[in-house]
């Protein structure tokens, strides 16, 4: 699915997403937020540690993750480097939407 495919599905659902890339190997540490977040990638991979939830989810083209506010996440760049289409949400408003868990969608 292309990036304009994918930025579509997400304004169906109501969602205003913005992009950002990472090149290969950059690192996040663990950390949370104070608000949802639904993530989508449109180009190469990342890992993301849910150690919360005893494992990771990786994402490639086409996956989509939905982090509620407060999880613990932290993220390894794919070789290839990465894009994701990126909607913040107030904390709670993804219980209003179709729950997902990361893979495609």
């Amino acid at each position: 699915m292309s990036r304009p495919e994918l930025e579509a599905r997400l304004r169906s659902e109501g969602l205003d997403a913005g992009a950002w890339s990472n090149g290969p190997g950059d690192r996040y540490a663990a950390h949370l937020h104070g608000y949802d977040k639904v993530l989508v990638c449109t180009a190469g991979s990342i890992r993301f540690g849910l150690p919360e939830h005893g494992g990771s989810a990786v994402l490639a083209v086409g996956d989509r993750l939905d982090l509620p506010a407060g999880t613990t996440h932290d993220a390894v760049v794919g070789p290839a480097g990465v894009t994701c289409l990126e909607a913040d949400l107030p904390a709670g408003r993804l219980a209003e939407l179709c729950r997902r868990v990361a893979g495609e969608w």
